[in-house]
């Protein structure tokens, strides 16, 4: 999520338009995004598995599989993405100002899309296998490199060129490129835990369609949560620019916030599909609960410090004081929601990574049209909460779905799953 941020700080410097065009942009990046995200899903899942049993060679066979699927996928994905930037956006009916500037960086992250994909199946496979480390440092890098590049492109400093929020676009494919490289080196030359070769290379048509069936209700799910973004965001725009772009800020430091609720739920699920892979599914359950209650802890501190600070984090992308205003605002009604959230990301990688995909997809679609969205659309109409109302409609979906996904977690009936 660093990536995003980045842009956003340098290109909040250019106005609100150019921060609600980069956070429309974003979020119909993602939700193409989320399209792939069900293979990393399906890949961690089996690769998991096949670790915890100790078959490195069908684990290795299901990571080739997968990389027959990224091609395909993130190539096809790209040539719609490049055609219909400013059709995608218009369509949320957002204003021709936001359109100019989001139209450029959206069809060049789309581009970009081939290099992200490798780039998250080198990180999936390795954290499958049980090494975590290596992808993190392969992001620590690259991240670096992207911080250090992004204001040159964005301003025009030094010999390049002033591509504005273009240049947020580039650097972050270039970025996302160098990552991709680097973790294929580690793959295969076996400085990582489970070493990828193309030996005895071929299309499985049988493990392509396991890889699939465990893929698509994830990546339903993950397409549903950025679909409901696009949804929130399209009751954001009748209230402004400023309240888009504070909405764009407040969702970026969400999933910023998010990211150990991430970490940890991976790290879980992992464990999840290692312990079930070895005959050891009280283990896989423990896991599961530990994590869940380590990051309570941890988010109870990120939302005090949130809670006092919630000007000083939106003065990092603008200096608008209306902005800055209703961007707070935003924050502190969403740490009423942060005390669950992590929880739920914990519950759901579990779940998933157990090959268990299909309830988190019901979850989800539930959840968001039953509740989040339909509160939405009324909480501004009928409360007198405006603007406001479609945030406390986020928080009350969050809380929602934590319940759900504790409640079936703890029934332990993942643990039965096949993949």
């Amino acid at each position: 999520m660093l990536g995003p941020t980045i842009d956003m700080m340098w290109v909040g410097k250019l106005g609100s338009s150019s921060i609600a065009g980069v956070g429309v942009s974003g979020m119909i990046v993602m939700l193409a995004n989320a399209l792939t995200m069900g293979l990393y899903t399906g890949l961690r899942a089996m690769v998991a598995r096949f670790v915890g049993a100790g078959n490195s060679e069908e684990a290795n066979h299901v990571a080739q599989q997968a990389l027959i699927i990224s091609i395909a996928f993130s190539i096809t994905i790209a040539a719609i993405g490049v055609l219909f930037a400013e059709h995608l956006m218009l369509l949320l009916g957002v204003g021709p100002d936001v359109v100019s500037q989001g139209a450029p960086y959206l069809r060049i992250n789309f581009i970009g899309m081939v290099t992200m994909s490798f780039r998250n199946l080198t990180e999936a496979v390795m954290q499958a296998s049980g090494d975590s480390v290596r992808p993190m440092w392969v992001a620590v890098f690259f991240r670096l490199f992207h911080i250090a590049l992004c204001p040159f492109l964005v301003f025009g400093l030094w010999i390049f060129p002033r591509l504005g929020v273009s240049g947020a676009a580039v650097t972050s494919v270039f970025s996302q490129g160098l990552g991709a490289a680097i973790g294929l080196w580690f793959l295969f030359s076996g400085r990582t835990r489970l070493r990828l070769t193309l030996k005895n290379f071929r299309i499985d048509l049988n493990m392509i369609w396991r890889l699939i069936k465990i893929g698509i209700p994830a990546s339903i799910t993950a397409m549903e949560r950025n679909l409901g973004n696009l949804i929130l965001m399209f009751f954001m725009t009748p209230f402004g620019t400023v309240a888009v772009a504070g909405h764009t800020l407040g969702q970026r430091m969400e999933m910023f916030l998010q990211m150990p609720a991430m970490g940890l739920g991976q790290g879980a699920g992992i464990l999840v599909g290692q312990n079930l892979g070895a005959g050891q599914p009280g283990r896989a359950e423990k896991t599961g609960w530990f994590a869940a209650g380590f990051l309570s802890a941890v988010m109870i501190v990120a939302s005090l410090a949130v809670l006092i600070w919630a000007e000083s984090i939106i003065h990092l992308f603008s200096s608008d004081p209306e902005l800055i205003s209703m961007g707070a605002a935003f924050l502190r009604i969403a740490t009423a929601g942060y005390l669950t959230v992590g929880l739920a990301a914990v519950f759901q990688q579990a779940i998933n990574t157990a090959g268990d995909t299909l309830v988190p997809m019901a979850i989800m679609l539930l959840n968001m049209w039953l509740v989040q969205i339909p509160l939405a659309y009324f909480l501004p109409r009928i409360t007198g909460l405006g603007v406001y109302g479609v945030r406390w409609a986020i928080v009350a979906g969050t809380v929602t779905a934590t319940i759900v996904y504790a409640a079936y977690f703890a029934s332990g009936r993942w643990k039965r799953k096949k993949v």
